[in-house]
């Protein structure tokens, strides 16, 4: 996953649309490839690094690190971090991000009703 120069036209198109448009600055933080998977994951509660690893077989390891390192920058994730041997190491979903599961909800029930329109 490479990094977008900030010096970039890119960058900078996309840093003002997201000062303008707070849906944009939403989407913007959800709008990663695995962040969702991530957070339908993480609604049912607290999981171990390896507990995601497995219930999200299509990701690799080196994904799925930068993906909750860049989840938990954006205060979308916590990451706790336990003094045992081994270390045990837990993420789950901060309260903002929480507030995401009713309208992850609409959106599958939109997705489904778009599938089907488009069958017919």
């Amino acid at each position: 996953m490479s990094k977008i120069k900030e010096t970039s036209t890119h960058c900078a198109n996309k840093k003002s649309m997201s000062e303008e448009c707070a849906e944009v600055y939403a989407a913007n933080l959800i709008g990663g490839q695995w962040t969702l998977v991530i957070c339908c994951h993480l609604f049912n509660g607290k999981m171990r690094f390896s507990e995601l690893k497995k219930s999200i077989p299509d990701i690799t390891e080196r994904m799925l690190t930068l993906q909750l390192r860049k989840m938990e920058n954006n205060a979308l994730v916590k990451r706790t971090v336990y003094a045992e041997v081994p270390p045990r190491v837990e993420y789950e979903l901060t309260p903002i991000c929480l507030e995401l599961k009713p309208i992850l909800d609409h959106l599958l029930e939109w997705g489904n009703k778009h599938k089907m329109s488009k069958k017919l």
